[in-house]
């Protein structure tokens, strides 16, 4: 559909998921009531860079993620806490749902457990592979992004049902994993550049600091506990109105 017009198309109530609107010039266009989600950068709405403005409330409204953007070691220890601290209180929430709980989709979107399988593929991949540089660094578990269509490259089956006990042992392997590489991590380290690892994975080699590539990480925990929140809302509200069995 790349360059063609949609003059007075319709777009009313519609849900579009992982769409690319890079570039796309919107005129005359009615976004009353509307939710945006996603990677924006250089948005311009009437005349405004939005991008500036949101980040600064969301930082207003949720001051932990000023600790998740680290600028020395001391720093990287301390996001690890915070991002222990913030997910904390949802885990517990989750396990209150039992297996079948932490399984459910809302719309389509990851259950709990696919969420957290994710975010021990971005520790993999944004530390295993970026950072240490290691062959094989995927956990089979990992669950890749939506758009990298062959998990298979990464040794991983994204097919599979594992039970919530393996997603969180995978999970705590790869936050102890952080917390020991904090630990010992000095000022000195967060700028180390991180040469492109020879073996095939994710991220794709370009020039990148041990920093940054901690920085993404923790972003990462930050936008998917956003997630996980927003759905565990609407499973628990669900099951909250369901009729009681009597018999």
């Amino acid at each position: 559909m790349t360059g063609s017009p949609w003059d007075g198309a319709d777009l009313s109530g519609q849900v579009i998921r992982e769409v690319d609107l890079s570039g796309a010039d919107l005129r005359g266009a009615m976004l009353a009531n509307t939710t945006i989600d996603g990677y924006i950068v250089g948005l311009r709405v009437n005349g405004v860079e939005v991008v500036p403005l949101v980040e600064a409330e969301l930082d207003r409204l949720h001051p932990e993620r000023l600790a998740l953007r680290p600028t020395d070691a001391d720093g990287v220890r301390r996001a690890c806490d915070v991002v222990q601290e913030m997910w904390a209180p949802t885990l517990a929430r989750a396990e209150a749902l039992g297996e079948p709980g932490v399984h459910e989709s809302v719309g389509g979107e990851w259950s709990f457990a696919q969420t957290l399988r994710h975010l021990v593929f971005v520790t993999d991949a944004w530390f295993g592979h970026a950072v240490a540089q290691e062959a094989a660094p995927f956990h089979p578990l990992g669950l890749p992004a939506t758009f990298m269509t062959d998990a298979t490259a990464y040794g991983i089956d994204d097919q599979a049902t594992p039970s919530y006990a393996e997603v969180l042992a995978a999970r705590d392997s790869r936050l102890a994993r952080l917390r020991d590489v904090a630990a010992g991590l000095t000022d000195n380290d967060l700028g180390r550049e991180c040469g492109p690892n020879p073996a095939p994975g994710y991220p794709p080699p370009e020039a990148r600091t041990v920093g940054s590539c901690l920085t993404v990480i923790f972003g990462e925990e930050w936008e998917h506990h956003r997630f996980a929140v927003r759905d565990l809302t609407v499973v628990e509200s669900s099951r909250s109105t369901q009729p009681v069995d009597r018999d």
